[in-house]
């Protein structure tokens, strides 16, 4: 299935962390240069504001 649609199974191995480092390091970016700045009323409000 991943094959068909061009996709490169990860062959690293449980507990590695080198697979996901860059979207923990932009999510961990985007929470202290947005999230963590502001207050939002609702849900619906950080979400409209985060994907600005």
């Amino acid at each position: 299935m991943l094959a068909c649609h061009g996709i490169v199974c990860s062959m690293s191995r449980k507990g590695s962390c080198r697979d996901n480092s860059p979207m923990k390091r932009f999510f961990l970016n985007l929470k202290m240069e947005r999230v963590w700045q502001r207050r939002y009323a609702n849900h619906a409000e950080a979400r409209r504001d985060i994907t600005e």
